[in-house]
């Protein structure tokens, strides 16, 4: 049984590829300090799963930390990097923050690489490196533009840090980009807990939704996009989490003579802001109270993916629908709020 450590193993991407990782026959280790996250969210893998994965609660841009996780657990074959801060707000206002975190607990990973030759790396990117892009859909040749966010630029150095690492080590590595993951897991036991005022779409529908936010905001509706709000694409966070499981079968089993690859996980299609509120509405029947305001600082006007390399090379391909990612992210608020206790810790302080 391969051994796989996953950093943010709590997080919301992170505890999904952990389920799919233990359904598809892995060992897993998870490193979380919880700063963006919450532990308890592994009770809903172990129910799922049956397993109960070990975390440990450690801060990766502390070295001697990193390096004793390793040193505990021989063996290790593969590392699936998520542990990261992600809003793309939040690194316009505090860019020192964000450049500090990503890059340093990126590095003292790949330190981690070099020293216990773990033979695979699967580096957790974004559509963010693509800043506003001319055309799309973008595929992996597009060559990334300047990025509109310190989030995005850690993105980006993150993607040439370990590509210029894996040359000098020899090991293989794999980094995907991310469109918007959004949805829940289908037994509704684990979703995205955002701590606070959420800066994602569809949490903060939900939320609206069921009443613990007044209202939303919709940044922005003079775009040029058909309606006039930003166009993602959205992608359920199933999907993107079978993806790391065949990036690491990929690499493990050499499928590949490259040392780095790079995929886009997209569905492919772009959806637009309101759309995707109409969308909501449509499946649950509940009417949202929302409202148009400025422009993002940071936020990219279309962007959407050509899927086509990760389905060719790693046999991946997209299962939900968007009615499906606004179904199973409605269910998991919904089960959130018969949870007094996540709920209340989660939504303290909103409004």
């Amino acid at each position: 049984m391969n051994k796989i450590l996953v950093t943010g193993g709590c997080g919301y991407i992170g505890s999904h590829t952990i389920v799919d990782l233990i359904e598809n026959g892995y060992e897993v280790i998870s490193v979380d300090n919880n700063s963006r996250s919450k532990d308890s969210i592994l009770k809903g893998v172990e129910k799922i799963t049956g397993k109960k994965v070990k975390n440990y609660k450690v801060d990766l841009c502390i070295y001697d930390d990193v390096y004793a996780i390793f040193q505990e657990n021989p063996g290790i074959n593969g590392i699936i990097h998520f542990a990261a801060f992600k809003s793309v707000g939040e690194s316009v206002e505090k860019p020192l923050m964000y450049f500090g975190n990503n890059l340093d607990s990126l590095i003292n990973i790949l330190k981690c690489v070099d020293e216990f030759a773990i033979p695979s790396f699967v580096f957790s990117s974004s559509c963010t490196v693509y800043g506003n892009p001319d055309q799309v859909p973008v595929t992996e040749e597009t060559p990334p533009k300047t990025a509109e966010s310190p989030y995005g630029a850690t993105k980006q150095m993150g993607e040439e840090i370990v590509r210029e690492a894996v040359k000098r080590s020899k090991k293989k590595a794999v980094s995907l980009r991310y469109f918007n993951p959004v949805g829940a897991h289908p037994s509704a036991y684990i979703g995205e807990l955002p701590l606070g005022r959420p800066s994602n779409l569809v949490p903060a529908i939900t939320q609206t939704a069921i009443g613990k936010l007044t209202s939303m905001q919709v940044y922005g509706n003079d775009y040029p996009t058909r309606d006039g709000s930003c166009i993602r694409d959205y992608i359920h966070v199933c999907d993107i989490a079978h993806a790391h499981t065949l990036a690491l079968d990929h690499m493990l089993k050499n499928q590949s003579n490259d040392l780095y690859e790079l995929f886009n996980l997209g569905s492919g299609n772009g959806f637009s802001v309101l759309e995707v509120i109409r969308e909501f509405e449509e499946v649950t029947g509940v009417k949202l109270n929302y409202q148009i305001s400025a422009r993002r600082p940071g936020d990219v006007i279309s962007i959407y993916a050509n899927n086509d390399k990760a389905k060719k090379v790693l046999g991946w391909s997209p299962v939900f629908t968007l009615k499906e990612m606004m179904r199973t992210a409605w269910d998991w608020e919904l089960r959130l709020k018969n949870d007094e206790n996540l709920y209340t810790n989660q939504h303290a302080g909103l409004n």
